[in-house]
């Protein structure tokens, strides 16, 4: 079964409470990391909250950003990503806010559930039964497989993120910390007593913003040190997803690329002779849609399905040399460049001369040589 990449996004007090017991909610983040948090929603194709949030909180969960907005419609997603919620009962308030603003909505229920859900809701959202019980793994291969989700914003409430951490299910987690302590042990908390997968988690990214701090993790594995992350495989796969929309070629390869930035957002993306450019490459078409001052390139990943050139006979510039004109420093691709076209082809030993650090997984190579099989063994 394939999943999609999971972020878990929470506010937490010094204490590690995610409100207090008042009657209004308490807003732990700034209007700086709001608007963060707005641009990750903006990057993702569904955000998921427990019934017990949309309760609580009776969120919106929407994109505030008019220009955000009209960016993912002109990159042919939907104007505002999939809204998912989880509940085993059913007991859903179909007044809640959640149910009357934004895109498509969905239900992950029980059998037992799945019927009063529909009864209450009608049809202002989808409900899917997943059995007896709440399979997560049910549940993720579902929206992968079925919905085309690739990568879910997890916003709460504590249940959800307890139980994605203890099943090894999360591949990220960005935690903002507030300058302020909640003291009440009514109050409801991040995470869960329980069993945790084992390890400590790699610190990413730490950031000031105003007056919270984001903090960024991602899992290892016990006693190996890091291993991949999972984005980068989610993103390699989306690189391998575009180079099968390249027009086909008997002189080049097929190749797509992605410009991440370091919290996740997708900068722009690319593939070989897009558009009206029968020799631009991938990498090259993904990098001139991203403004050269954009001072998140210097912390981006450019993920490429095949090794970024490094020669070239259609332009000036081969891609190697694009990518540390523009700054990046890191590359993950699927395979090495064959002899096909260019002798001698090393790409990546002009990358990590000049300082970048290339990973190559290529457990993905199939996926990546598949639109080039008509040239592979010349």
């Amino acid at each position: 079964m394939s999943y999609p990449y999971v972020l878990l996004s929470a506010a937490v007090s010094l204490d590690g409470y995610l409100d207090d017991t008042g009657p209004d909610r308490l807003l732990l983040s700034s209007p700086a990391d709001f608007d963060r948090v707005d641009a990750v929603r903006a990057s993702v194709d569904a955000i998921l909250v427990g019934a017990g949030t949309i309760r609580a909180d009776n969120p919106r969960l929407l994109v505030n950003s008019a220009e955000r907005r009209a960016a993912r419609v002109a990159g042919g997603r939907p104007e505002y990503p999939l809204k998912v919620t989880v509940t085993a009962t059913g007991d859903l308030d179909p007044d809640a806010r959640f149910w009357h603003t934004g895109g498509d909505k969905l239900v992950y229920t029980t059998d037992q559930g799945a019927e009063r859900a529909a009864r209450l809701l009608g049809g202002t959202a989808g409900v899917v039964p997943l059995g007896p019980g709440l399979d997560w793994h049910a549940l993720l291969a579902h929206l992968h497989d079925v919905r085309g989700v690739r990568r879910l914003m997890v916003e709460g409430g504590g249940t959800v993120h307890t139980q994605l951490l203890q099943l090894g299910l999360a591949d990220e987690l960005q935690l903002v910390l507030a300058p302020l302590f909640v003291g009440d042990p009514a109050a409801p908390r991040l995470f869960g007593p329980g069993a945790y997968q084992p390890g400590r988690l790699r610190l990413t990214e730490t950031r000031r913003i105003e007056d919270v701090v984001l903090m960024r993790y991602e899992p290892t594995a016990p006693g190996t040190g890091p291993v991949p992350a999972a984005a980068d495989r989610h993103w390699l796969r989306t690189a391998c997803d575009l180079a099968a929309l390249c027009p086909p070629s008997e002189t080049a390869f097929s190749v797509g690329a992605v410009v991440v930035a370091a919290d996740g957002t997708e900068l722009a993306r690319g593939h070989s002779r897009e558009g009206a450019d029968p020799v631009v490459h991938a990498e090259e078409a993904a990098l001139a849609k991203v403004d050269p001052a954009d001072p998140r390139l210097a912390g981006a990943t450019v993920y490429s399905s095949l090794e970024p050139c490094a020669r070239r006979s259609s332009r000036p510039a081969p891609c190697a040399e694009l990518i540390l004109r523009a700054g990046v420093r890191r590359v993950v691709t699927a395979w090495r460049e064959p002899d096909t076209f260019v002798s001698s082809a090393d790409g990546t030993g002009v990358l990590v001369e000049a300082g970048a650090q290339v990973v190559v997984l290529p457990e993905l190579a199939g996926p990546a040589q598949a639109p080039n099989a008509h040239l592979l063994g010349r």
